[in-house]
């Protein structure tokens, strides 16, 4: 029996040396110490193999790299800033794709304050936008726990969402227009932003949370909004998670667009902060069983005005019984610390042992009632794991997480248990209506339930779309969409 494996290093050989002429020493590397950092996702539960790391430096470069890759039949994985959580930017175990990292390319092109635009490479990192944005008297309206190293095209190509969704929408909002090079290299560029254009599809749309499984997304056209004049944060005790979306409508009523942001917080977490990290301390000195983070600016109004609106508003509720205590911050310091108690808990709870996460939603409205149903189920179920539910309650998303059991063994009880609890929390999801992945994409990590759970109709049509743009299944092959599927 012949051994192909020749054959396949020959055809690898000539890629290789075709793709480090084209992007020079600095461009392509197959140096596995130079490697080996990006093989491996942020939570570590995925690592793969590469043909090479390419490095390009613009777009042109990623449009010719494409078409060497097409022409050889080389798959490609994109990667931002390898923060993802799903899996989606990790290669396989079989070493066969090129890992194409945009991380040079981070060049922020033009920023408009008038306009309230900003024109960036796909490789900037939302701290740096944050900052750019910020020395114009501009912000840029989503962040979140890892802007140190997020990517704009990694937040492009998962439709990021973060701690500001509530008032101002996930990264699909904040994209005005885009450049994307498409499976043959063809560079599609819709950069420029109109608010009104009626020529047939919108297609950096369909681009925007497709995981760069049918475009590479190099370069953006993001808005801007003005900075704010005033903050007010609030932390906030409560006795239960109804209670919290009963203060929840309470405040949109009571500070209207400046309500930014809420977060929940259970006590199990609260804990696990404070126990984690020394310095941290408890806003409220009486523990809650549940607790808000509350955040709103303006434009508008100063930041003395904001937090008299927010202490009345909170004062109404104390006197209704809705809450049981509640601080608000004295200065940005001070909320920057309350964040930092919510930012604290993926880490935290990693010191804690295994865990299964879930990045779900739900609607707004129906989020305590599934969120109690949820815990109850699956605790019953499965004896010795504790399941908590945090974040973003303002937009019906939380990150609902099932802690292993003590004595559990990290890497074993995920394969087993930990599979099972999960594939009852996508049932229990898909039952009342909601999303298994609401802002972190699907991956690898949830493509097998996707195909399970999802409308069949809508899966039949996503791989119309892969086999029409992406007709060798070259670009992340194995992410948002089984293989099998697409055969």
């Amino acid at each position: 029996m012949t051994n192909p494996r020749p054959a396949q290093q020959i055809m690898n050989s000539a890629f290789l040396e075709e793709a480090a002429t084209l992007l020079g020493a600095r461009g392509l590397t197959t140096d596995p110490d130079r490697m080996d950092a990006w093989l491996t996702d942020w939570r570590g539960r995925y690592t793969g193999r590469a043909l090479a790391l390419a490095s390009p430096a613009s777009t042109q470069e990623v449009a010719a790299l494409v078409a060497l890759c097409a022409e050889h039949g080389v798959p490609i994985v994109p990667q931002g800033g390898n923060s993802g959580m799903a899996g989606g930017a990790t290669p396989d175990a079989t070493g066969t794709a090129l890992l194409l990292s945009l991380r040079r390319m981070d060049a922020i092109r033009r920023v408009d304050a008038a306009a309230g635009q900003v024109v960036c490479d796909a490789g900037v990192i939302l701290q740096h936008l944050h900052d750019a944005a910020e020395a114009a008297a501009m912000r840029f309206p989503l962040t979140l726990g890892g802007k140190g190293s997020a990517t704009i095209g990694g937040l492009i190509a998962t439709n990021a969402g973060g701690t500001q969704v509530l008032r101002h929408g996930t990264m699909r909002a904040q994209v005005l227009g885009l450049e994307a090079v498409l499976a043959d290299g063809t560079v599609l560029d819709l950069m420029t932003p109109l608010k009104k254009d009626n020529r047939g599809f919108d297609l950096k749309q369909l681009l925007i949370g497709s995981e760069g499984t049918l475009g590479i997304v190099t370069a953006a056209t993001l808005r801007l909004l003005p900075a704010p004049t005033g903050r007010a944060t609030a932390w906030v005790g409560l006795s239960g998670i109804i209670e919290a979306r009963d203060l929840l409508r309470r405040m949109e009523r009571a500070m209207g667009e400046a309500l930014e942001g809420f977060e929940v917080v259970p006590a199990h977490s609260l804990d696990a902060v404070l126990a984690h990290f020394p310095t941290a301390r408890a806003p409220i000195s009486e523990a809650q069983p549940w607790n808000a983070l509350i955040e709103c600016v303006s434009a508008a109004s100063d930041s003395a005005a904001l937090r008299d609106a927010l202490e009345a508003g909170l004062a109404e509720a104390l006197e209704a019984g809705l809450i049981a205590d509640a601080v608000i911050a004295a200065n940005d310091t001070q909320a920057e610390d309350f964040w930092a108690l919510r930012d604290g808990i993926s880490a935290a709870e990693r010191a804690l042992g295994p865990a299964m996460q879930h990045d779900v939603s739900v609607p707004v409205d129906q989020m305590p009632e599934f969120i109690l149903t949820a815990i109850s189920d699956v605790e019953t179920g499965f004896p010795g794991t504790r399941a908590i539910a945090f974040g973003h309650l303002g937009d019906g998303n939380v990150h609902f997480h099932v802690l292993a059991p003590q004595g559990a063994i990290r890497g074993v009880w995920e394969e087993a248990e930990g599979k099972a609890i999960s594939a009852r929390v996508y049932d229990l999801v898909t039952q009342w209506g909601g999303s298994i992945s609401a802002e972190h994409g699907i991956g690898q990590m949830k493509v097998d339930e996707l195909a399970r759970l999802h409308d069949p109709a809508a899966l039949a049509v996503m791989k119309r779309i892969k086999a029409a743009l992406d007709p060798a299944n070259l670009l992340n092959p194995g992410k948002l969409l089984r293989p099998d599927a697409l055969a």
